[in-house]
């Protein structure tokens, strides 16, 4: 064999030895591919493991992907699940879905955000925010409670997203551990009758809001970040500071048991649990808090200390959950259409 042809040979085989040892990883996300992506991407460039990203549909947020994950039990097809939340991650625990890993990476974040076996691990959080039209709402005067959604003087006023779905979902569940069965169904009751509209998801709430359709609604930073950011006249109130508190959503890292390329689940969790990747999410269009502290985030974002939290007992949620998905809730949406 010529030398030339000797060499690109040896280059070839050299090059395919090394991808086919790097491999890929399959990441189903309930995260906005716009936000996971580029995390993904980073990936790529420093481990040369090709990530094959499968993100879920913004109107079955959390739901579509949790649901194949549950089909696919017998067969995996995915490694990891990065989850918008971690009430899906403990879901997928108490089905035998997620298998136990406690990520080197995980050094620095606050234990109560994870899973004490070790089934998933929670990083860069959403709070579940009021969002206001600074025209519709008079300065002093926007709502500051999850109640205003029941004042009379707030009658068709507000929105939110079908609570079925996405973050809206694990908010229910949270309200329903927090007030109580009574209380909470008093709420979706009050609201409803007080003229509140269900849209199809958080990002249908921060347009609405944002072109004036309805004066307030409930959803998240990311949402409210990006409308801030396209200077659409709007404000921001983290609810209920003085009562109950915000619900935090952490996000969730979930290795998948069996999956076909667990080594490199392994590592793409690890990467993802990085002080690097808190940064990311909070200096980009994600605008996520950061868990650890230390980390720098853009000036006004909130942190940690900044917030009266929402007790959540996520095992206890992600039961109730699926209770009121089955019952409560399904009936409340149907009423709704």
């Amino acid at each position: 064999m010529r030398p030339l042809l000797l060499c690109v040979v040896s280059t070839a085989l050299l090059a395919f030895r090394t991808q086919s040892q790097a491999g890929e990883v399959v990441v189903y996300t309930s995260v906005d591919d716009v936000f996971a992506r580029p995390i993904c991407q980073q990936f790529e460039k420093q481990t040369g493991i090709k990530v094959k990203l499968v993100p879920d549909t913004e109107e079955t947020k959390s739901t579509g992907l949790l649901n194949r994950l549950i089909a696919e039990k017998r067969r995996p097809q995915a490694d990891v699940f990065w989850s918008g939340d971690p009430i899906r991650a403990e879901i997928l625990k108490n089905k035998g879905i997620s298998a136990a890993y406690q990520s080197p990476s995980a050094e620095g974040l606050p234990k109560e955000y994870s899973d004490p076996e070790g089934h998933w691990t929670g990083f860069s959080a959403r709070a579940k925010i009021i969002l206001y039209n600074t025209k519709l709402c008079p300065p002093g005067k926007e709502p500051t409670s999850i109640f205003d959604f029941m004042n009379p003087s707030w009658n068709g006023k507000g929105c939110m997203a079908n609570p079925l779905f996405g973050t809206t979902s694990m908010f229910a569940a949270a309200l329903f551990d927090a007030l109580g069965e009574d209380m909470a169904q008093t709420w979706f009751g009050a609201a409803s009758a007080n003229g509140m509209k269900m849209l199809s998801s958080n990002g249908e709430v921060k347009r609405a809001v944002a072109a004036g359709d309805y004066a307030f609604g409930l959803t998240d930073t990311d949402d409210a970040a990006e409308a801030i950011k396209d200077g659409k006249p709007v404000g921001v109130v983290y609810p209920d500071s003085q009562a109950t508190g915000t619900l935090l959503i952490p996000n969730a890292a979930v290795l998948i048991a069996n999956g076909p390329n667990g080594e490199n689940g392994r590592k793409f969790i690890d990467y993802l649990l990085t002080p690097e990747v808190e940064q990311a999410l909070a200096e980009g269009e994600a605008a996520q808090i950061p868990l650890r502290s230390g980390v720098a985030v853009p000036d006004g974002m909130k942190t940690l200390p900044d917030l009266k939290q929402m007790k959540v007992d996520y095992a206890k949620v992600a039961k109730k959950l699926e209770e009121l998905s089955r019952g409560f809730l399904k009936d409340w949406t149907a009423k709704q259409r």
